[in-house]
């Protein structure tokens, strides 16, 4: 389950006066794969944050745009989880068009406690599933 994909459609709204894709509504689309791949895993982030009292944060990412995606394009997200640290998690997701690579990413996101915030350990319930993938 390490290899997730999601499908975004790119509405007019996510585009800029050039007609393609804002930069910034492409970490959107980024950050709802990584969503939908804690959800696939079991994981809802309302449950996580009321439940065991941790939220998943980006602390850094590296981004390189290829191509762009335009109005209607129908994209993918490729999300594959790289690393697996204490409280820390690195993906590596691709944004591809009919297999052509459009935007490349490295995404470290943090493990924190949801009031202040701080690093804490990844639940042991979502690491011992996370420790059975077979990382990249």
């Amino acid at each position: 389950m390490n290899a997730f994909s999601w499908p975004v459609r790119v509405y007019y709204e996510d585009t800029d006066g050039g007609g393609v894709v804002y930069h910034a509504n492409y970490l959107k689309y980024m950050e709802r794969a990584r969503t939908e791949w804690l959800r696939r895993l079991g994981f809802e982030q309302t449950a996580l944050r009321t439940g065991q009292h941790v939220l998943f944060v980006v602390r850094h990412l590296d981004m390189r745009f290829q191509l762009p995606a335009v109005f209607n394009d129908l994209v993918n997200v490729h999300t594959r989880l790289l690393q697996v640290g204490r409280s820390l998690l690195v993906f590596e997701q691709r944004i591809v068009r009919d297999d052509v690579l459009l935007t490349l990413a490295r995404v470290e996101v943090v493990c924190v406690h949801a009031q202040h915030f701080k690093p804490v350990s990844i639940p042991a319930n979502i690491r011992l599933i996370l420790n059975q993938m077979e990382l990249a």
